[in-house]
């Protein structure tokens, strides 16, 4: 009930203001399960893409929206919970990753849709980063559900990584073909399968949105910008303690 009420009232509002153009909606069948397989550009993309579906999508999100303090913290859980999405913690716990991996399994054994970002975290720069395969691979081998490749366009310009406010501009989302992987049947435990999986699934992303292809992770890069950023400002400020004089002894 809460889904199709923020469907019609959220959904309908960032249509009428954004007006995203959608190229193969008829890739996304009727009925019965299948995983969404995303680029990730902006927070806004969990909103878009539900936006212009007609059937309803559960995604996985970060924990921390559904933990964080305050009045700011409460409502957003209760947002992400009332829209059906399913809490996944990122910190590399124990038993974590099979808890959202069995969540997962249990969207598409209700014949529903499953979204989910293979890069795992939101681009740094409008680059595709390279997909992780525990997650993406392992719930389309385990479930037999068709992987549909979903292209975000021009969404990180619209709300950029700490803008609150978002700029009225049109996105796109172009909707790839089915890619069946039941031809892995039984092989759900193989790394190199699920490497080989994932690769495909995002060269459809990669084709689909025409993204600058990055062969290493997300959070990785993302590590690497705070790190160079961190070493610029230390530099910074080496420079303007050298140009301090000194003080006259007394």
């Amino acid at each position: 009930m809460i889904y199709g009420a923020m469907k019609v009232s959220l959904g309908g509002s960032l249509k009428l203001a954004f007006r995203p153009w959608v190229e193969g909606i008829e890739n996304i069948p009727l009925q019965g399960p299948a995983i969404l397989a995303s680029n990730h550009l902006s927070f806004s993309d969990s909103f878009f893409l539900p936006a212009v579906l007609d059937r309803k999508i559960t995604f996985i999100a970060k924990a921390e929206y559904f933990t964080s303090p305050g009045v700011k913290g409460m409502l957003t859980a209760a947002f992400f919970k009332g829209v059906g999405q399913l809490p996944v913690d990122r910190s590399g716990a124990r038993g974590a990753g099979e808890a959202a991996i069995n969540s997962a399994l249990k969207v598409l054994e209700r014949g529903e849709l499953f979204g989910i970002y293979p890069e795992g975290t939101r681009s740094p720069d409008g680059r595709l980063y390279r997909g992780k395969p525990g997650g993406l691979a392992r719930v389309a081998l385990l479930s037999g559900a068709p992987v549909i490749p979903v292209a975000m366009i021009d969404t990180e310009k619209i709300q950029p990584p700490g803008k609150v406010v978002p700029k009225l501009m049109r996105p796109g989302i172009r909707i790839g073909r089915p890619l069946d992987f039941t031809r892995y049947l039984g092989m759900e435990n193989d790394r190199f399968i699920h490497r080989s999986v994932t690769d495909q699934v995002m060269y459809e992303i990669m084709r689909l949105s025409g993204q600058e292809y990055v062969d290493i992770y997300a959070t990785a890069a993302k590590r690497r910008l705070a790190e160079a950023e961190k070493a610029s400002a230390d530099k910074a400020g080496d420079r303007r303690g050298s140009t301090r004089r000194p003080r006259p002894p007394r």
